[in-house]
């Protein structure tokens, strides 16, 4: 679900606690748990309603000034009112693993294993880790412009870098990414270990 940016704080601190929407069909279900900017939520009801009987006490809770303010923005889109009580279920846990950025060599090591196995179940190749040096080459870079850079169509491209970005490496910024403090402890721990490595070259460097 979709929130203005001016309802994050309210969602946080639990004020905002309603939302209306219309759908063709329902969204979201109780129980469901979602992600937003103000951090997750959990729905705890997702109702019809007769915009007629929107209160202004419900408004409030949404975000609103009153009633006619959500019906006026409830009559630009189609499909069935609904209306969706949920509570703030807590900060998003990507945001604490991004910023986990002194781990043991090990706990790097296994992260850079579980890139080799997303690469190794990708048909056209290993794209992890050069897609991570891409990033930190170009931050704020918008993603059409990264992935023309390296071939590739545009939502595709955002796809792989949500992947990582569930990981804890990258951030999203208007436009583009960075990489985040785990993002950059990954790869400098690739590096020490190419540099450590008999060759000279450690194995995820190799690969690219």
């Amino acid at each position: 679900m979709l929130f203005p940016k001016r309802l994050w704080p309210g969602i946080a601190d639990g004020t905002i606690s309603l939302a209306f929407r219309r759908w063709e069909r329902p969204r979201a279900r109780p129980g469901a748990r979602h992600r937003t900017p103000a951090g997750i939520i959990e729905i705890d009801t997702v109702q019809v309603v007769d915009p007629a009987e929107i209160t202004d006490a419900d408004a409030r809770r949404a975000g609103a000034a009153d009633g006619d303010e959500i019906r006026a923005i409830l009559a630009r889109r189609s499909g069935t009112h609904y209306r969706i009580a949920f509570h703030f279920a807590g900060a998003d846990p990507r945001i604490e693993l991004r910023r986990a950025d002194r781990l043991p060599d090990a706990a790097w090591a296994d992260l850079a294993t579980e890139l080799e196995r997303i690469d190794r179940a990708t048909k056209r190749g290993p794209w992890t880790i050069a897609t991570l040096r891409l990033i930190g080459d170009r931050p704020e870079v918008a993603a059409a412009d990264l992935a023309a850079a390296v071939g590739r169509e545009r939502l595709p491209f955002k796809a792989d870098v949500r992947r990582l970005k569930e990981l804890g490496l990258t951030e999203s910024l208007r436009p583009g990414y960075r990489l985040s403090p785990r993002g950059v402890g990954l790869l400098e721990f690739l590096s020490r270990r190419a540099t450590r490595s008999p060759s000279g070259r450690g194995r995820s460097a190799a690969r690219e």
